[in-house]
């Protein structure tokens, strides 16, 4: 019961993941190659935001902040964390760079950060990460260790709920057609008076806050963080799950959340290989990168591909009028 809490939790925070990268290149089509440094970094200042002050290598290492929040309010410090990290990415990749270039500085940026918080130990205790991490049971709920998961899955529900409230808002909005016009042709959008940069920045921004809330989850939930949790891999998991799902379709991240995180990784770790864990290990990864394959290739679209937009003119007040008499004027 306790895995199946545990899955379902990651599900969860997997699909959060998802919603934030799809606003980001599924609708807005930036390439954002350092996803998981967003989630990280919404991580580490929740769980600092979340910890008492730092006994300078005690328990806890050595770390900033330390200003035990409560549960409610250290997410959103780990998420408006990860929205400032997007603005200065974003101030240096998006105003002139598009596409490969801007895919090239994300991936810099990504290992500048990893680098950085692994060196510099005073931050988030170094290579070692931060432990003991304050569980929102410990200061909302008051239940015991053995008890939480059903109590954090319910919180994960609502804020994953929450999120996507907020994607189906916005991608159904103008602001969302605004996006998908510029992900086709930001040269149009730029032509038809909309500013591109803006626009971009803020679907940038949004997702990287977005990202930051599901690293604050994963910390409140496993207690702990370190660099060796978000490498490259865990990027290109989340992207797996986006293209696997289908790209600029909210229903469909929840779909590949489960597909690739959960039951693609999972179901994989039933190979067994009596006295072989390391080959085990490799199996594994390359049974994952084959079905992931497998999915993109009979189905490029995504498993629930993105709903086509057709306007036609009578949808529009007075302009199909409109445009008849300008026919019948030039003929």
């Amino acid at each position: 019961m306790h895995y199946l809490l545990t899955l379902a939790i990651y599900f969860m925070i997997f699909a959060i993941q998802a919603w934030g990268l799809n606003l980001q290149f599924g609708l807005t089509g930036i390439l954002d190659f350092t996803y998981i440094t967003f989630v990280a970094i919404g991580a580490y200042f929740a769980g600092v935001a979340a910890m008492t002050p730092s006994t300078n290598g005690g328990m806890g290492g050595s770390y900033i902040l330390g200003w035990h929040l409560p549960f409610p309010l250290s997410p959103v410090i780990g998420g408006l964390a990860a929205a400032m990290l997007g603005v200065i990415v974003g101030i240096i990749g998006l105003r002139r760079l598009r596409s490969d270039y801007l895919a090239i500085v994300t991936v810099s940026v990504g290992q500048i950060v990893w680098m950085v918080i692994g060196n510099a130990t005073p931050l988030f205790n170094g290579w070692d990460g931060i432990v003991g991490v304050p569980q929102p049971y410990n200061s909302v709920m008051n239940l015991s260790t053995n008890n939480y998961e059903l109590p954090f899955l319910v919180i994960s529900v609502i804020v994953a709920a929450l999120i996507f409230w907020l994607m189906r808002s916005l991608t159904e909005s103008p602001y969302g057609r605004i996006l998908r016009a510029i992900r086709e042709d930001e040269n149009v959008a730029a032509a038809l008076g909309k500013n591109v940069f803006r626009y971009r920045m803020s679907a940038f921004v949004i997702g990287a806050f977005i990202a930051g809330i599901s690293g604050a989850l994963q910390i409140e939930y496993i207690g702990a963080w370190n660099p060796s949790g978000w490498t490259t891999l865990e990027t290109f998991i989340v992207w797996a799950a986006m293209l696997v799902g289908g790209r600029g379709n909210n229903r469909g991240m929840l779909l590949g959340a489960f597909l690739v995180p959960v039951l693609f990784s999972e179901a994989t770790r039933l190979i067994t290989i009596p006295g072989h864990p390391l080959l085990i290990q490799a199996i594994r990864g390359m049974a994952i990168g084959l079905l992931m394959i497998l999915a993109v290739r009979f189905r490029p679209q995504g498993a629930i591909p993105e709903r086509k937009r057709v306007f036609e003119l009578s949808a529009i007040p007075g302009l199909k009028e409109d445009v008849a008499n300008g026919h019948t004027a030039q003929g």
